[in-house]
C-alpha cells in the first residue's frame, strides 16, 4: 500500500532545468532527466485517495495513483503498462500538457502543493524508453475492414494505433513533409524534440499502420476516391484556423504574422540544420521570419505565445514585450472563482519567462504603426478593463494611457477560430459550425455516415490529453461501426466537458 506519511516527508519538487545561457544557445529541451531518487520521492507523495480526483481533471482516466505506487516501489515495468493502458503517448502529455490532473489532485486543496503529475509521468515513459520496454504490440488477425486517418496529430494518431491493434487495416494522411501535425512543426524542440515522436511513429509502422505524407486529401485525393478504398474515414485535422485582427490599423504592414507562420518557419529551420526533413519551401537552415536583432511584440497571453517567445530569445531577438488583454492573475487559485478542483486562472509563468522579456498585463493594441515604407515599427497600446455581457466581451479602453513599444516584428497568438476551410469538407457533406468546429453525434460521426470527427478538429483548439481521449474514443465508435467483436476503450463522449463549476 501507498506510504500514508509521504506527502508530509516530502516536499513538492522539480527536477533542475538547464541554465538559461546554456538553453538558449541551442533548441534542446529544458528539462534534463531527472534523478530517480527525486522521482520516487515525488511519487511517495500520492495519497492514493478513495476517490481520486485526478482521474475526473484528467479527460483519459489516467490511472495516476496506481503508476504513482508503482513508481515509489521502483517497478517501472508495470508503472507503464499502467501507463500505456490509460494513454498511447505519454511522452507527448508528460511535456505539453499543462497538467489539469494537478489542479485536481487532493493535496491541493486549500492552496497546497499537488503531486507533481505531470514529471512522474514523464519519467516513467522515459526510463520505459531507456530500458526497452516499448515494442510494438502484435495485432490479432486482419479484420478486412480498412479505415483513413486524415490528420496525423496525437488524436489521429491515437485513433490508428487502437484501429490498427483491433486488426483493422490504418492509412494515416498527412498534407506536411512529415507525420506529426502540431507535435512536428508547430510545437518547439525546447519542449519537444522530435525523437520522441519518431521512435513512436517506428513503432506504429510496424504494428502495421501506413503513412501518406505530402498528400492534402481533398485535393491531390478526393473525398469519393478515399471512400472507395476505406470502409471508414476520420476527420482529425486540427484547428490550424488563426485568429487574426483585421480591423486593427496596419494589420497590413510587413512584419506583422500570425504566430503559427513564426513557430512553423522556425521549427522548419530547426529541423533542417539538424538534418530532418527538408523545408518544402526551399530554405535548409533559415527561416523567413527570424527575429535575431528584432524588437519583437507577442500578442496573447497563453501556450502559443510562450512557445513564439522561446523562439524569439532562441533567435536572438534584440527585446520582447508579451502583451495580454486581461489583468495580471493571481498566484494562487481564488476559491471563490474557480473552486477545486476545477482548473484554476492562476499567473502561469513558462520556462521562455524566465529567459528573458516582458509582460504587460491590462493592454491591447489599438494600431500597429507604420515606419514610412509599409513596415511596422512600433505597436500604439492602451490599457483596458474587460467585461463581458450576455457572452459577448467588451473593452473599455482607459483615457490618457495610450504609449507606443517598439516592434519591427509582431506576432499575433490570440487563439484560433477552428479548423480550416477544405475542399474536403464540401466533398464529404460536413459543414463547420459557429465556433469554426465539426459536430459529432453521440457516436462521432460527423453528420455523414461512415465519417467521423475527433480531437481539436471538433472541439477547438484544445489540450493533447483531450485529443488523445477523443481520438481513442473515436476509435471505439469506428470500430463498434465496422462490425468489431470486442469493445475498444472510449474515455469520453462527443459532449464531454471539463471540470467546471455550474453556470449561477
Amino acid at each position: 500500500m501507498p506510504d500514508p506519511s509521504g506527502f508530509l516527508k516530502h516536499d513538492r519538487k522539480l527536477p533542475a532545468r538547464r541554465p538559461v545561457p546554456v538553453r538558449i544557445s541551442d533548441w534542446r529541451e529544458v528539462y534534463p532527466s531527472a534523478d530517480e531518487g527525486l522521482i520516487r520521492d515525488q511519487a511517495t507523495r500520492c495519497m492514493d485517495c478513495g476517490i481520486p480526483f485526478c482521474h475526473d481533471g484528467c479527460p483519459l482516466g489516467n490511472r495516476i495513483p496506481d503508476w504513482n505506487d508503482l513508481v515509489r516501489t521502483g517497478n517501472w515495468a508495470t508503472a507503464i503498462e499502467s501507463l500505456h493502458a490509460t494513454n498511447n503517448f505519454p511522452e507527448f502529455t508528460g511535456r505539453l500538457c499543462p497538467a489539469p490532473c494537478e489542479a485536481a489532485c487532493v493535496l491541493g486543496i486549500n492552496g497546497g502543493a499537488p503531486v507533481t503529475i505531470k514529471q512522474v509521468e514523464v519519467e516513467i515513459v522515459n526510463r520505459a524508453f531507456d530500458l526497452d520496454l516499448v515494442a510494438p504490440q502484435e495485432v490479432p488477425a486482419p479484420t478486412g475492414r480498412s479505415v483513413a486517418v486524415v490528420g496525423s496529430g496525437p488524436a489521429g494518431l491515437a485513433a490508428a494505433q487502437q484501429l490498427v491493434r483491433a486488426g483493422h487495416a490504418v492509412t494515416v494522411y498527412e498534407r506536411d513533409d512529415a507525420i506529426g501535425g502540431l507535435l512536428r512543426y508547430g510545437i518547439p524542440d525546447f519542449k519537444l524534440e522530435k525523437e520522441h515522436i519518431d521512435r513512436r511513429l517506428a513503432q506504429l509502422t510496424a504494428e502495421g499502420v501506413r503513412f501518406r505524407t505530402g498528400v492534402n486529401v481533398g485535393v491531390d485525393v478526393t473525398a469519393e476516391q478515399l471512400r472507395a478504398e476505406h470502409d471508414a474515414v476520420l476527420l482529425a485535422c486540427g484547428a490550424l484556423a488563426g485568429r487574426d485582427t483585421p480591423a486593427t490599423p496596419g494589420r497590413a504592414l510587413r512584419g506583422v504574422h500570425q504566430a503559427m507562420e513564426h513557430l512553423v518557419a522556425a521549427n522548419r529551420a530547426v529541423a533542417s540544420a539538424a538534418g530532418g526533413q527538408p523545408s518544402v519551401n526551399g530554405r535548409e537552415s533559415s527561416t523567413p521570419i527570424d527575429a535575431a536583432g528584432r524588437h519583437v511584440v507577442i500578442i496573447g497571453g497563453g501556450d502559443t505565445a510562450a512557445d513564439c517567445l522561446g523562439v524569439a530569445h532562441r533567435q536572438g531577438a534584440a527585446g520582447v514585450h508579451q502583451l495580454d488583454l486581461y489583468p495580471r492573475p493571481p498566484h494562487e487559485r481564488d476559491e471563490a472563482r474557480d473552486p477545486w478542483p476545477t482548473w484554476p486562472w492562476v499567473l502561469r509563468e513558462y520556462p521562455a519567462h524566465e529567459e528573458g522579456g516582458e509582460r504587460v498585463f491590462a493592454v491591447a493594441v489599438q494600431e500597429f504603426v507604420d515606419d514610412g515604407t509599409g513596415q511596422v515599427r512600433a505597436v500604439r497600446i492602451a490599457e483596458v478593463t474587460v467585461t463581458k455581457r450576455d457572452g459577448q466581451r467588451l473593452l473599455t479602453v482607459l483615457p490618457g494611457t495610450e504609449r507606443e513599444l517598439p516592434a519591427d516584428l509582431v506576432l499575433l497568438a490570440i487563439g484560433f477560430e477552428g479548423t480550416e476551410e477544405q475542399p474536403l469538407l464540401d466533398q464529404l457533406g460536413v459543414t463547420r459550425n459557429r465556433r469554426g468546429a465539426i459536430d459529432a453525434d453521440p457516436e462521432w460521426q460527423a453528420g455523414t455516415p461512415g465519417v467521423f470527427v475527433a480531437g481539436d478538429m471538433h472541439r477547438g483548439a484544445s489540450l493533447i490529453v483531450w485529443a488523445i481521449a477523443e481520438g481513442r474514443a473515436a476509435a471505439a465508435a469506428i470500430h463498434r461501426y465496422l462490425g468489431g467483436a470486442s469493445q475498444l476503450p472510449a474515455p469520453v463522449a462527443p459532449s464531454a466537458q471539463p471540470l467546471a463549476v455550474p453556470a449561477r
